[in-house]
């Protein structure tokens, strides 16, 4: 069970030869890789051996069905055509989310929003896209605006689209239980809830405090939550406004694991165990439709999903998760968005900065360096860690990071190419 999301596909390569095994199981799966010598007979001597190394696999998973696909290549770009085949390609982005994106648990405020946004301006330095974590909304209730620090939310999107630029609002799967919340009692009327082994709807703890889950997995629900996006439905909501789907393993405070219990039931009777990793790519699914219905078919849909499966790559953009501010997570960023692009999702990134913690100001530029050339580009920061925008670690550095951002806009018709190749013949982005 992946902690954020997983896609059971192992590639084997060496130079003249790459396949790859194609695991399709979204139960909590252990793959066991082990190496030893194996002996052959050599082409001149019959009778002498010579060792060889052996690299033997085990796929163990905990329930669903044995359905493996073998991807012959013989190439490494074959093996990718030929899993795609079966997954689908990376979607087209919109152009707007290839530029930089800011982000910070949270933006206080529509005065906060707009002050970050000047302070772009001010400094010369471009940005796309403008984030709001879940502070935003009317005590955790999604698809809802905090009354106070929100009044205006539309006022606050025509300023933005004034600039040509966008907002990233979060939806996350935990419905807060609330009987005068619209979301919670359709949901509950209708049976959309995940339910526990006595047929009632789950309560687990999130961000809400007391939360049901929907349950994504039933075709009915994922219509029902793309209607959600609606501007009749959406009140506050407008063309400009995208969406972040976090959280959606799913997360269950005090649950086992931190998520649901494995004998919860989905649609169709099946347990969460046969198809937990599944659970976040049918709401990033449903997101994305709902902003495809949204524009009447005419726009393509941005949404970001923190849990993946194989496959998510037809629905959007994924990121590591609650990295840390720390050398360590710069470091391990590239093997790991270089593991996830070969995996088939190419529209991944990290969080630039590290979400947890303080950066020191030479990691902050180090990172902004190495994010610029990422395919999804976004700095991040959990309440705890101090302000840190571009311009607040003092000229020089602010100069540094300035000029790394505007590298990333000076190659960006070279990243739509890349992402359009991406999308036709399933060429990682980033490589």
């Amino acid at each position: 069970m992946g902690l954020y999301g997983t896609v059971p596909l192992l590639l084997a390569h060496k130079p003249e030869q790459t396949t790859g095994i194609f695991w399709l199981n979204a139960s909590e799966t252990l793959v066991e890789l082990s190496t030893k010598p194996a002996f052959i007979e050599t082409a001149t001597d019959m009778t002498k051996k010579r060792a060889v190394p052996q690299t033997d696999v085990r796929w163990m998973s905990e329930g669903g069905i044995i359905d493996v696909f073998l991807l012959l290549g013989p190439s490494p770009f074959d093996v990718f055509r030929q899993y795609t085949q079966l997954t689908g390609t990376q979607s087209l982005p919109p152009l707007f989310s290839l530029g930089y994106n800011q982000c910070r648990w949270n933006y206080e405020d529509e005065e906060d929003v707009k002050a970050v946004d000047t302070g772009f301006d001010d400094h010369d330095i471009p940005y796309d896209v403008i984030w709001l974590d879940i502070e935003h909304t009317e005590g955790k209730r999604y698809f809802t605006w905090d009354k106070e620090k929100f009044p205006s939310p539309k006022k606050m999107q025509e300023s933005l689209r004034s600039k040509k630029r966008k907002l990233v609002v979060i939806s996350d799967p935990h419905i807060k239980t609330d009987p005068e919340y619209p979301l919670y009692s359709q949901a509950k009327k209708r049976g959309y809830f995940v339910k526990n082994r006595q047929g009632k709807d789950f309560v687990g703890i999130c961000w809400p405090g007391s939360s049901c889950y929907l349950d994504f997995t039933n075709p009915e629900v994922r219509q029902w939550y793309s209607a959600q996006f609606t501007y009749s439905t959406y009140k506050g909501s407008s063309d400009i406004l995208f969406v972040w789907n976090d959280m959606n393993e799913p997360s269950v405070f005090k649950g086992p694991e931190l998520t649901m219990p494995k004998d919860t039931i989905h649609c169709g009777g099946w347990e969460h165990r046969d198809l937990h990793n599944l659970y976040g790519f049918y709401q990033q699914m449903a997101t994305a439709e709902g902003l495809i219905q949204r524009s009447g078919g005419t726009e393509r849909p941005f949404v970001l999903t923190r849990s993946f499966f194989a496959g998510s790559q037809r629905y959007g953009a994924i990121w590591t998760g609650d990295n840390k501010a720390e050398w360590g997570y710069l470091k391990i960023s590239i093997p790991m968005l270089l593991s996830i692009s070969i995996a088939g999702i190419s529209f991944c990134g990290a969080d630039v900065g590290g979400f947890i913690g303080n950066p020191d100001p030479e990691l902050l530029v180090r990172w902004y360096q190495a994010g610029a050339y990422q395919p999804f580009f976004r700095g991040h920061a959990t309440m705890d860690s101090k302000r840190r925008e571009p311009w607040l670690f003092g000229a020089d550095n602010t100069r540094i990071i300035r000029e790394a951002i505007r590298e990333r806009y000076a190659l960006l018709p070279y990243w739509y190419l890349l992402f359009y190749q991406a999308h036709v013949s399933a060429e990682p982005v980033m490589r």
